[in-house]
């Protein structure tokens, strides 16, 4: 099997990128015109910046109003709206489904992808692939490109205007990480494009997990007061870069197919992505046989910036019997990549996983720690 690494062709990130975005797709050459598809607070806060930027490099452009939801449906009004246009170029401007749906539409017609997320909450921005959702946010199926995008552009300063929640979901995501990476190396399964792990995409999953612990809970307080600090942009790099990279050239394990089987609970459907996939981190411990100080650390990580450990915190404080098993077999459903630990999974062992991850975590709070 041989090793594949990925990532898109540029990376850009700092305060006030987004006013660099026309002067950036005109180094690599990109074409117009451009299709923005873009979030609410997106349009709010940058459609003049847009104009400023774009004008300036010479790209006419149109905003096409994200429907809030990366369905087929939606990726089809998308393509509609680009054809419409005659776009070249389509930029995906808003949170993780914002940025899979327009990266999704770019892929269907063989345009240039450019990512700008407006908050830190996933490591959807860098990859080849999206995460498609029933119309009714259900996980339905991972959709997968032939390339990473052209352009990941992070303004820093937009990010820092966010709610804290949101880049703490980040950090649930990029929690994972780590864990996955290192599962999927040590079992030699394939990583998400297909090849085996490099040296470098175990170490920048390793440096993922390290950068969250060391600045995790001081970012979360420059979001809080809306500043660009030193630690925020580490935290946002390893939100978005780091565990980019990480998690589709290492591989997905647990941590990833709980969060897609806790989808089909429905009071799970108003968390966030990485809220989910963080709890899914602590089931994996379980189902591993991690350490007591493995699961404290994470614990610890967890409450300090305010992920949660319990299926309460998830909404699921009274799941019935009957909604656990649907969850349990949607995360062992075949394709699944719970199925990349080096063990046989069943959704017997899934549901027990969650139960005790559960009662790990209330035990965890209980104790005061």
């Amino acid at each position: 099997m041989l090793s594949v690494f990925c990532s898109p062709s540029r990376y850009t990130q700092g305060r006030g990128a987004t006013a660099q975005l026309g002067a950036e797709m005109k180094v690599l050459g990109l074409p117009g015109p451009v299709l923005i598809v873009a979030g609410r607070s997106a349009r709010e806060l940058l459609t003049g910046v847009w104009r400023t930027s774009l004008g300036e490099a010479g790209y006419h452009f149109s905003v096409y109003p994200f429907g809030g939801e990366c369905s087929h449906a939606e990726i089809a009004r998308i393509v509609e709206a680009a054809r419409a246009l005659g776009a070249a170029a389509i930029v995906g401007a808003g949170g993780g489904k914002v940025l899979d749906a327009s990266r999704a539409a770019a892929a269907q017609l063989g345009l240039a992808a450019v990512n700008c997320p407006t908050v830190a909450s996933s490591d959807a921005p860098c990859s080849a692939l999206s995460v498609i959702y029933t119309d009714e946010g259900v996980f339905q199926e991972y959709r997968f490109y032939r390339k990473n995008p052209e352009l990941v552009l992070v303004d820093t300063e937009v990010v820092a205007q966010g709610p804290p929640r949101l880049l703490a979901a980040g950090m649930g995501d990029a929690l994972a990480t780590w864990f996955e990476a290192r599962t999927c190396v040590a079992g030699h399964v394939r990583n998400m494009r297909g090849g085996a792990s490099t040296r470098s995409a175990l170490a920048l999953a390793q440096l993922c997990y390290q950068t969250l612990i060391e600045d995790g809970p001081e970012a979360l307080r420059a979001v809080s007061l809306k500043a660009v600090t030193p630690a925020l942009e580490r935290i946002v790099e390893a939100n978005t870069l780091l565990s980019g990279l990480g998690f589709e050239s290492s591989g997905l394990a647990a941590a990833h197919a709980v969060h897609n089987g806790l989808t089909a609970a429905p009071p799970t459907r108003r968390y966030y992505h990485g809220e989910k996939v963080a709890f899914g981190v602590i089931v994996q411990l379980v189902l591993e046989g991690a350490s007591h100080t493995q699961f404290a650390e994470v614990f610890r990580f967890s409450q300090a910036v305010g992920l949660p450990v319990t299926l309460a915190q998830i909404g699921c404080g009274d799941l019935s019997a009957e909604t656990l098993l649907q969850v349990a077999a949607r995360t062992t459903a075949p394709g699944e990549t719970i199925h990349n630990e080096p063990f046989e999974v069943t959704s017997e062992m899934v549901r027990d996983a969650i139960l005790a991850a559960d009662a790990a975590g209330r035990a965890w709070l209980a104790s005061g720690n």
